[in-house]
């Protein structure tokens, strides 16, 4: 039984004439009547009673019928849905970011995009970078906000803005009146560094090592706004991306410049390499890319 059949049948059925359901098909009476044939062999049943003057459904017939004409409907909609899902009308994107991140470059994007593409849904969550690299790769979220470099061999990478760290201090510190600083010379600091699934942890790390020390951390956090308190009650200093420090609104703090080496902080969105993207999904990357390019 095939899609063509069920069309046919319910044609005729409709016409109650082969001729008629032949001239609106745009098909030969034939092979609409080899259809029909292959049809009732196939079902096992008589679906048409044919007489001079009259056609009309067996009760076989009826039944196909109702059922035919609800397959029908189901492949338009399909079709039809198919054809918004193309065509952005409807979709959804699911979205992992790292905290803080999102909301420093997200909402003005999504408010456009939403404005450009009112069906499509926007599906967010927060992750640490490391963990937002696993539910990529899983396939459990779509795309991710995160930041460079990413593993090539398995994400795509979109490179977005960038910015810097800076070193963020008590307004008592030495370092205080300071335009910028070499990390070099943060080597007998105290480091409130954040914990080890954020990807700053390791950047900073790495970081301290290429300038010629291991860096001394006296205390770890995964909250933004606790690294920021944990520096302004003197306990130690903590290296943050820029736009952070706007968003901590502590009196106590004040921004010192790296001056080398300058430590650059890639925001980028990463997706499956080899894993299928929505038409909804495709759209938001290079809307993003189109609003938020370096």
């Amino acid at each position: 039984m095939d899609i063509r059949q069920l069309q046919y049948f319910v044609e005729v059925a409709k016409q109650k004439s082969f001729t008629k359901a032949a001239s609106t098909l745009h098909v030969s009476q034939p092979s609409i009547s080899k259809m029909l044939k292959a049809l009732e062999e196939e079902l096992g049943v008589v679906l048409l009673d044919r007489t001079e003057r009259k056609m009309e459904l067996t009760d076989a017939g009826v039944l196909v019928y109702d059922h035919a004409t609800k397959v029908l409907q189901l492949m338009d909609s399909l079709a039809s849905s198919i054809g918004e899902v193309r065509n952005m009308e409807r979709g959804r994107v699911k979205m992992g970011m790292m905290p803080t991140v999102g909301s420093f470059l997200l909402p003005n994007v999504i408010a456009l995009f939403k404005k450009s593409y009112p069906g499509i849904e926007i599906e967010m969550k927060e992750y640490s970078a490391k963990h937002l690299e696993i539910h990529v790769e899983q396939g459990s979220i779509d795309v991710g906000l995160t930041v460079l470099p990413a593993d090539t061999e398995k994400f795509g990478a979109v490179p977005l803005q960038a910015e810097d760290l800076v070193a963020i201090v008590h307004r008592e510190h030495w370092l205080a009146g300071r335009d910028s600083v070499s990390l070099a010379e943060l080597r007998e600091e105290a480091f409130i560094l954040f914990t080890e699934e954020y990807a700053i942890h390791d950047v900073v790390k790495q970081a301290c090592v290429r300038s010629g020390f291991e860096p001394r951390v006296a205390y770890m956090s995964s909250l933004w706004d606790f690294v920021g308190e944990l520096v302004a009650t003197q306990l130690g200093i903590s290296l943050v991306p820029r736009s952070i420090v706007r968003r901590l609104n502590n009196s106590e703090l004040r921004t010192v410049d790296i001056s080398a080496p300058v430590i650059d902080w890639q925001y980028a969105l990463i997706y499956r390499k080899d894993g299928y993207l929505s038409y909804a999904t495709r759209a938001f990357i290079s809307f993003a890319e189109q609003h938020l390019s370096p």
